[in-house]
């Protein structure tokens, strides 16, 4: 049982780096997100190894009412020649009348053209723990980021 186990992670860590596929080292852009965490925020994504990366978004949230910092450990797969789905976890904090602390999770889809232009569709949950974030807050975003 534990050599089939074995067999089966190696196929799949072997499947992962094929499938890898070439990320920016910088994006920047903006991501437009609706639903309870509505607002909008400067993106930045940093490129951290073959299939991973990190996002950096600062923003306004809540209705355009507080001030909102997040940050996103992603993960990447290679879906088409272009097009890629990520997911990834991280956390933030947001200001309202108090500081509040959440976590967060993301999955999305992304594709890249030609020229250095990613346009992304993503989905965040966010569970608040602290302060004027607490309970569940979630949001559709659309990102559009300049790739250099």
């Amino acid at each position: 049982m534990k050599k089939i186990l074995l067999a089966l992670n190696l196929i799949f860590a072997i499947n992962l780096t094929i499938n890898a596929q070439n990320i920016s080292d910088h994006a920047i852009g903006v991501r437009i997100g609706g639903g309870n965490g509505t607002g909008g925020e400067i993106s930045y994504q940093k490129h951290l190894s073959n299939n991973n990366r990190l996002e950096v978004d600062l923003g306004i949230a809540n209705e355009f009412n507080d001030f909102k910092a997040t940050g996103l450990y992603q993960w990447i797969w290679n879906l088409e020649e272009r097009l890629n789905w990520y997911a990834g976890a991280g956390g933030g904090l947001v200001s309202a009348n108090r500081l509040g602390v959440y976590g967060a999770g993301i999955v999305g889809i992304e594709y890249n053209f030609n020229v250095p232009i990613l346009v992304s569709l993503d989905y965040r949950p966010e569970v608040g723990f602290t302060g004027s974030s607490n309970g569940l807050a979630s949001n559709i975003g659309v990102a559009v980021r300049y790739q250099f």
